[in-house]
This record gives structure tokens, sequence and C-alpha cells, in this order.
């Protein structure tokens, strides 16, 4: 048995964003008047009727090549194609949107054509049903030959529960799981891709999987969702998270692809471990460090991937790497415990060792101190460095060490004069802590109290050059 795959279909701007929000109860695709805003598939889990189902968004689907589409993003577009025509395929029941208020189009009765010879149920949908002239005009779409369509306006949730009962008549009888929708799978590793424009980033998941998941373009920018994509190697749950580019923020335009950054940083949050692409050939950024200290603020796993080593072989290719790690020690010296990969998506080199990694990362985080072990540990880490830090007749002294939680590893110090602390002394507390029980690619938390006292006087941040 397995859940059941309901995938939106559609002509770009008939609303197939703003439906997919309503069934899955949050804004998760990109809404917007601009057609061809959606250009991957999305997914997400939802629960229709008795059935919890995977519901995939897509591009809208078009007959060929749009007179007001520009050479430059005709590539992209095709790709958008195929990724609807995938999640077509991959679909247990489609749901077809049409726009009400407007007139049947070639593309319309092309995306019907298409519908057919996938042999797929499908749900006719009349969205933007506002009134009940617009209502009745919804009959006038039978001759697209899918029966009845459902009258609904997304926008307001009106019929929405009508199409779920239909949703819910087609899963009848497939060979799918329902019930409640299910927690995070335990074990599963989520891991968000990040890093600026063009790096690499949706071919490496497409390398990854050996066949094309999101849309892959030399033409910056194309990645505007969020892509989740679940996924299985060697028996280990992941689910991997492709982002649009994050730019500086002079960079960054008003609208549609402002709003793709700002899910993209909210993909940080719901990450485990953040894969953070950097180009080879170009190094390390600015925007790079600013993305990898939000990382840090956020307390994520974190692994450093240099991209497209394709570029360079032999003996320039071992120069050019040991220069890259003189530069990332330079400009991230904040960062000593993230791994670095040097790899080429575009080649399949190194790729898998990232998944492995990642692995690796998210147990790390989720690892537990005995607490006799950090006993002891505390008792060498103060004979190594004693406390020093006075103010007048104040004092500074750790007293005890315990955990605190994990995802990330959290400890809480029992100190006197905590606010006394020197930044310094945190550091060292961290670097002795990773030295003795690794903490491999994670952040963690360190928070320094008075005994009894349950609020936080302070806390050390991961470890920065400006602290």
């Amino acid at each position: 048995m397995r859940a059941a795959v309901v995938a939106i279909v559609g002509r770009p701007n008939v609303g197939k964003s703003t439906l997919f929000n309503r069934l899955v109860g949050k804004r998760k695709a990109i809404e917007s008047s601009v057609p061809g805003t959606t250009r991957d598939r999305i997914y997400d889990n939802a629960v229709i009727g008795d059935f919890t189902v995977m519901l995939v968004d897509t591009g809208g689907i078009e007959s060929g090549h749009s007179p007001k589409v520009s050479y430059r993003k005709s590539s992209i577009e095709s790709n958008v194609q195929e990724q609807s025509k995938l999640a077509i395929d991959g679909a247990d029941v489609i749901v077809f949107v049409v726009d009400v208020r407007e007139e049947l189009t070639s593309e319309d009765f092309h995306a019907a054509d298409l519908l057919r010879r996938s042999k797929k149920p499908v749900i006719l949908v009349a969205n933007k049903c506002d009134n009940s002239r617009f209502e009745e005009a919804r009959f006038n779409f039978y001759e697209l030959g899918f029966g009845e369509p459902v009258a609904l306006t997304a926008l307001h949730s009106f019929g929405i529960d009508e199409l779920e009962d239909r949703i819910s008549e087609k899963l009848q009888g497939l060979e799918v799981v329902n019930g409640e929708a299910p927690e995070e799978e335990e074990g599963r590793v989520r891991i968000a891709f990040l890093g600026r424009p063009n790096v690499g980033k949706s071919t490496m998941i497409n390398a990854l999987f050996g066949k094309k998941m999101v849309v892959v373009s030399e033409v910056p920018g194309t990645t505007r969702d969020s892509t989740e994509i679940p996924f299985e190697y060697k028996e280990i749950p992941f689910t991997l998270i492709d982002t649009a580019g994050i730019r500086r923020r002079g960079k960054v335009e008003k609208g549609i692809e402002k709003y793709s950054i700002l899910r993209s940083m909210s993909s940080i949050d719901q990450a485990d471990v953040c894969v953070l692409m950097l180009d080879f050939e170009e190094g390390v950024t600015m925007q790079d460090c600013h993305v990898s200290q939000y990382i840090l603020e956020q307390k994520k796993g974190l692994i450093l991937v240099l991209n497209k080593i394709d570029q360079f072989s032999g003996k320039e290719r071992e120069v050019a790497e040991h220069m890259a790690i003189h530069e990332l020690q330079k400009k991230m010296d904040y960062l000593p415990w993230a791994p670095v990969v040097f790899s080429s998506a575009l080649e399949r080199k190194n790729i898998f060792q990232i998944l492995e990694l990642a692995k690796e990362v998210y147990d790390e985080r989720k690892k537990e101190i005995p607490e006799e072990d950090l006993r002891i540990w505390l008792s060498h880490a103060l004979k190594k460095h004693p406390p020093r830090g006075t103010r007048g007749k104040q004092r500074f002294n750790v007293l005890s060490v315990r955990q605190d939680g994990v995802q990330p590893p959290t400890f809480v110090f029992s100190c006197e004069w905590p606010e006394i602390m020197h930044f310094s002394y945190g550091r060292f507390l961290e670097n002795e802590l990773r030295s003795s029980f690794g903490f491999t690619g994670t952040s963690m938390r360190l928070i320094f109290r008075k005994p009894g006292d349950r609020g936080t006087h302070k806390k050390s941040r991961a470890v920065h050059s400006d602290d």
C-alpha cells in the first residue's frame, strides 16, 4: 500500500497554485497573476476525506511556444512542460483546472487530449466561479469530455468540499493508504540545497535521482519555488529541498522573486541539514558568508559543497582545491566543523558523498552525551583552561554542565556570574566539546546560567570572527 498522488494541472494562470494552497491548508506554492509562476512540481501532504494524499502542483501546460516568450526563456518553458507531463505520469488522480471566466483555448484542449491519453481518472474543475453567472458558464466546459465540472472559487474556498468528495470517490478501489496525515517519518533526513543563483542546485538533485525532478536551465533564477522531493538512498529516507537562488538584498526583484527568496530562507528552518553550494571557480563571496551565518543562527547542520570541479583537471585541480580550502579557512573561519565536498553535479562526481555526510550530520545532531562523561569532560576542560573573568569582587566560574536537548545539541552550564564571561571562553568550551564528542557538521547551542536560574543570561553563538 502507498499514499495516493493527486496532481493539479491546467494551462497557466487558471488558479492551480491557489487551489493547491487551499487543499494543503498553507501557502506553499507561489500565487501570482503572472502566468508561469509555478515552474517545478510542488509537493505536500494533504488530508482529503479519509485519504492522506501527496498533492502535486505543476507548471502550466501549453501546446507550444508562445509569441510572448523570449528565446532566452524558451528552454525553461519546454522543461516546465516536461515536468508537468512527469507529474501526470506519476499521478493516481488528476485535477484539471480551467478558468470559467474565459473561453476555452487551444491550451485547454491540448491539456485535455494529454490527460485522456494518460488514461488516469480526471476531475474537471471550473475555477473562479465568483457569481451565479460564472457558475452557469461551467456547463460550456462539457466539450472537454470529462463530464460535469466542479464549480469552485479556490481563493474563497467555495466548492472545496465538493472537490474533496469527488477526489475521494476516485480514490476508492485504488491500492493507496488512507487515514491520518503522517507525521515526519522517524529517521528521515531533510536536506535543503542553498546557494546563489545558478551554482548547480537543481542539477545536483537531478544527478542524485538520475532523472529530471526539478527544472534545470543555465538561466539564473529558474527555480522559484522550494521543491521538496522524497527520496531513499541505501534504505535511508531523505527529503531533498531545492530552493530558489539566494541573491544579495539589493539584487532581489520585487514580487515573485522576492517571495521565492523568503521561501528559501523558510526552507532552512524546515531542514535538518543545509547543503550550501558554492561555485568552485568563483570562490567564496560575501553572499555565501551571509547565507552560512543565517544557517548558523537557525542552528542547523551544514555541509559546504564546492561544485563545478569539472572545469579543472589534473595538477590544476589539485592547486585549485588547495586554494579553495585556504579561502574557506580565511573567509569562513567560523565554520571549522563544517565538512567540505568537492563535486561536479554535471559529471556526477562525489555527489553521493553529500547524502552520506548528511546522514552522519543528522545523527550527530541527535547525539546524547551521558552525564558522567560530561562531568569528566568538564573537569579536564577547566584544568586545561581555568575560567578567568572578574568585575570587582565578582568572579566568573563554571560549576557544572548538562545536556538539555538535541537538534541542535544544547548544553547548559551552571555558572557563577555568567554575565561577565568573555565570549572566547564559550568558544573554547565549544571547541573542547567537539574535540571530545564529535558533533561533525552541526551547530551547537551553549547556554550559561546562574545555579537554579531557568532564564538565559548569556548564550554562546556559533563561533564568528566578529564575536
